[in-house]
C-alpha cells in the first residue's frame, strides 16, 4: 500500500466531521469531480458515496463504499474508478497533542491498473494522496478558523 502522512490543525473529531460530510469529498479527494448521492446512512458500513470521476465533458459515474468504520480514528473504503479498476483506501486519525496526524494507505485491488508495477502505482498514488490531504487540510482548518 502507498502510505501518506499529513498533520491537519484540529482535533480528531473536527477531521472526521468532514470525512462524515459526504458531499465534501469533491472538496478534498483528487479526481472526484462531482457528487450524484450520498447515502443516508454515510459512513456506515455498506452505505455509499455516489460521484462521478474525470472532467467534464469526459465524466465517469461511480461509487466509494464504506468497508470499516471506527469513529474518530479510522474509516476503511473500497473507492471504483473504472476503467483504472477499484481500490482499498484507509484513513487513519491518530491525536497528536491538539492535532491529528492523518494517514491514507491506498492500493489498487482489481482491474487494469493492477497491472502498473508497483513501484510506479505508489509513486503515482503518493503524489495524488499529498494532494487530497493537503485540500482535506484546508477544509478541516478552515472550518475550524471560522
Amino acid at each position: 500500500m502507498s502510505t501518506t502522512t499529513r498533520r491537519i490543525h484540529a482535533t480528531p473529531e473536527q477531521v472526521w466531521e468532514v470525512l462524515c460530510d459526504g458531499w465534501l469529498y469533491p472538496l478534498w479527494v483528487v479526481g472526484a469531480s462531482r457528487m450524484r448521492d450520498v447515502e443516508e446512512s454515510w459512513p456506515q458500513v455498506g452505505a455509499k458515496l455516489h460521484h462521478s470521476v474525470g472532467t467534464w465533458p469526459l465524466l465517469i459515474d461511480d461509487n466509494t463504499e464504506v468497508l470499516e468504520a471506527r469513529p474518530p480514528s479510522l474509516l476503511e473504503l473500497k473507492a471504483r474508478g473504472w476503467p483504472a479498476g477499484t481500490a482499498r483506501v484507509r484513513l487513519r486519525l491518530d491525536a497528536v497533542g491538539t492535532e491529528t496526524e492523518v494517514t491514507i494507505e491506498e492500493d489498487v485491488e482489481d482491474g487494469p491498473g493492477r497491472l502498473m508495477p508497483k513501484p510506479l502505482r505508489d509513486l503515482q498514488l503518493g503524489w495524488r494522496n499529498v494532494e487530497s490531504l493537503r485540500r482535506l487540510a484546508y477544509v478541516v482548518e478552515g472550518r475550524v478558523a471560522g
